[in-house]
């Protein structure tokens, strides 16, 4: 390929139309890209937090058990069990006196709570992913304007120059059909890249679940429940709230 041809070719030869197209293909690349890498390093940030969990079943106490999950202000766990906590504190009158949320039901009511915390960590985790998507589905037909529209150019300068021998024609055809080329180049990455985040985040959530199951038996019976194990003889993991 010599200089008259190929992507320099393309963006000095070509009018602004694909000059535009040429953009938009990079500019929706570098935001599939970006998105992939954040929420890929986010999704590994948070599998290492899932593994924090069994040492605050360790804990000696609810505040240990919450340090032992990590600082961290975004760490879904962490806050899945402070979430826990303020509903169970808020049904508990620290003044012994009776108050009109006695007649609301600690298990409805942490439940609920605990779904909300899930709610907004599955939000958080799914945040960018409707790039990904839109990158993925829309990146082709991008790239095929840009070559309908770049042989449609090259036809009429062949028409216009009286030319239309293979060597004439081959070389801007092929130009215009290297934007196909780079809409896929751009769908494939966000369309892959999608499908492992899609994956990684339902494993989390299913994680998500699982503590929320055991911080609600916490809350409720006071202990949390064991592994299949321990279900046939009835044992619990206790754990000492604070």
């Amino acid at each position: 390929m010599n200089s008259q041809s190929g992507l320099l070719s393309l963006w000095t030869q070509g009018d602004w139309v694909t000059r535009c197209v040429a953009l938009l293909l990079l500019f929706m690349s570098l935001s599939s890209w970006i998105v992939i890498l954040i929420k890929a390093l986010a999704l590994r940030q948070i599998s290492k937090d899932a593994k924090a969990t069994e040492n605050f079943w360790l804990a000696p106490d609810f505040e240990a058990g919450v340090k032992a999950l990590g600082g961290a202000v975004d760490n879904p766990f962490r806050q899945l069990a402070l979430k826990g906590h303020e509903a169970d504190a808020h049904l508990k009158p620290q003044d012994g006196k009776p108050h009109l949320n006695d007649s609301l039901d600690l298990n409805d009511w942490v439940t609920r709570c605990l779904r909300s915390a899930i709610d907004d960590a599955t939000a958080q985790m799914q945040s960018g992913l409707a790039v990904l998507a839109s990158v993925g589905s829309t990146a082709p037909f991008v790239g095929l304007f840009g070559t309908v529209w770049g042989i449609y150019h090259a036809l009429l300068a062949i028409g216009v120059a009286g030319q239309s021998t293979i060597d004439k024609v081959a070389g801007p055809i092929g130009e215009a059909l290297i934007m196909t080329a780079l809409g896929l180049a751009v769908a494939i990455p966000a369309v892959l890249g999608y499908n492992a985040l899609v994956r990684g985040n339902k494993s989390v959530i299913g994680k998500l679940n699982r503590f929320a199951y055991d911080l609600h038996a916490l809350f409720v019976t006071g202990s949390r429940l064991g592994s299949s194990g321990a279900f046939s003889s009835g044992s619990v993991l206790p754990i000492r709230k604070s």
